[in-house]
């Protein structure tokens, strides 16, 4: 995953620690909820370090991948990761596609849609690229409701400072709900549109384990702990050990819900 927020997205690594461990678990129930036939031909819209990417390549048996995403270092990470020669990768902005109309199958994304800017452009261009009666679908994290590893540490970091709510995707990202990306994909002459939520669980063996992320300076709420000094940094994290819901042994047992759409080009 990636946008046009270089400074959010700062790192395929820490990305990797941070969210896509999780993406990964997300992925292939996207894929098979699709439910694409072998042979198609498909391109990956912001692919970041290749999550969703690798998953198509594994499981849909599809002719081609191309992935698309504005930072270079992500694009390092994937070309690294996903080696197959059926999939390509270049740089590109998912509110201008370098691809021409009528080219894919399907047109996918993975947790993208709420850091694009111009949101509406981003859907346009990606029923533009696909083929008449091709599939256009996308994931984004239920920030404002079921993504519980990040509502623990907004909801306490809010509580401690009011400033936390200019990071807090879901305040930030209202778009990451059925009925917004609903009217979206309707908005852009898509047919037989359809959400579904997807539930994961998420696991942490103790609050090591998911304090460290946070401390990657890759993502809305790492960005805000890294700006903390160290004090507030401090007591953030000690407030938030306590509020966790924590098993006898240390484990931390989380849920994280993506919402997922899909529609239909009209040909």
């Amino acid at each position: 995953m990636s946008a046009a927020q270089p400074n959010v997205w700062g790192g395929g690594d820490a990305y990797e620690r941070y969210m896509g461990r999780w993406s990964r678990k997300v992925a292939p129930l996207f894929t098979d909820w699709i439910g694409v036939s072998p042979g198609a031909d498909w391109i990956d819209i912001g692919c970041g370090t290749g999550v969703l990417t690798s998953v198509v390549l594994d499981t849909c048996a599809p002719s081609r991948v191309t992935g698309i995403d504005s930072a270079a270092n992500f694009l390092d990470a994937a070309e690294t990761q996903v080696r197959d020669s059926r999939v390509s990768f270049k740089q590109g902005d998912a509110q201008a596609i370098p691809e021409a109309d009528g080219t894919f199958d399907v047109v996918a994304s993975g947790l993208v849609l709420n850091f694009v800017p111009d949101k509406d452009a981003m859907i346009q261009e990606m029923v533009r690229v696909a083929k008449p009666g091709g599939t256009v679908a996308l994931y984004v994290w239920d920030y404002a409701g079921h993504m519980q590893l990040m509502r623990h540490f907004f909801d306490v970091a809010t509580m401690l400072d009011p400033r936390a709510r200019e990071f807090d995707d879901g305040v930030r990202a209202p778009v990451c709900r059925p009925g917004p990306l609903t009217e979206l994909l309707v908005s852009a002459g898509l047919a037989d549109v359809e959400v579904q939520a997807i539930d994961i669980p998420t696991a942490f063996a103790n609050f090591d384990e998911y304090w460290t992320p946070f401390l990657g300076g890759t993502g809305s709420a790492p960005k805000y702990c890294v700006s903390l000094d160290e004090a507030a940094r401090q007591h953030l994290r000690e407030v938030l050990r306590h509020r966790l819901p924590t098993g006898p042994d240390g484990e931390i047992l989380l849920a994280a819900r993506a919402w997922a759409a899909k529609g239909r080009v009209a040909g």
